[in-house]
């Protein structure tokens, strides 16, 4: 009977989890692609700006990661050195002129004030189930989030995603992108400046139209109030 081998660690090193797959050891690679899988498809997204070619360019970079595993030494962090490979390939698919405009959830709030975004999948795991009220609200702002994310230029977009969402530190988008830490942090604060002016103006908007009276909810005061004169009034 052949022997059992161990399962791997679900915390097992980056680096040793990389010897792994360089070996050829079943699941390692798989293990891999979850542990970095969202993060590694929200910087796709950031450059490409839709779903469906972030998922393409993200199935393309992990192969491209899978043959080169063998030549990470380690000089960088894993995270590090798959997200540049994330990176290039969407450049590439951005210069293919395949993207296309859509909006996709990122499933992040906040963020806007330095503190880092947190995962919907996350958030709901620790919370209590929200009413339907209170999630469309979540929804709706979400997505004026998303919005005003996917409208920042591509230079800021890439940097506030990397910072904010997935909370790289300045040190390691600077390493990702090709570019000095002072222009990081300047893309970033610059990026959360963009982002609270427009959704300052989204604000401005809604304010205007909140509590609206018109149309059905006139219709059915007015009613309502004619129904009960006629009830009162003398035959």
């Amino acid at each position: 009977m052949q022997p059992i081998s161990n399962p791997l660690r679900p915390d097992l090193p980056d680096a040793e989890l990389a010897r792994q797959v360089s070996a050829g050891r079943p699941g390692a690679f798989e293990l891999l692609m979850r542990r970095y899988n969202q993060a590694l498809f929200r910087t796709a997204r950031s450059i490409l700006r839709n779903d469906s070619d972030a998922e393409e360019v993200l199935q393309e970079a992990w192969l491209q990661a899978f043959r080169a595993m063998g030549s990470f030494r380690g000089d960088a962090r894993l995270a590090t050195w798959l997200t540049r490979i994330v990176i290039h390939a969407a450049i590439g698919r951005v210069r293919q002129g395949r993207q296309r405009a859509e909006v996709v959830p990122l499933d992040v709030l906040g963020g806007l004030d330095g503190a880092p975004l947190e995962a919907a999948d996350n958030s709901m795991e620790q919370e209590p189930p929200e009413s339907p009220e209170r999630a469309a609200m979540r929804g709706q702002m979400r997505q004026l989030l998303e919005q005003a994310i996917d409208r920042l230029p591509d230079a800021f977009r890439t940097v506030f995603v990397l910072r904010a969402v997935e909370e790289m530190s300045g040190e390691e988008v600077a390493a990702c992108l090709g570019i000095p830490e002072a222009t990081v942090r300047s893309r970033f604060f610059r990026a959360r400046g963009m982002l609270r002016g427009a959704l300052a103006m989204e604000m401005d908007m809604a304010l205007e139209s909140a509590y609206s009276f018109a149309g059905a909810r006139c219709d059915r005061i007015v009613a309502g109030v004619l129904a009960r004169l006629a009830s009162t009034s003398p035959q």
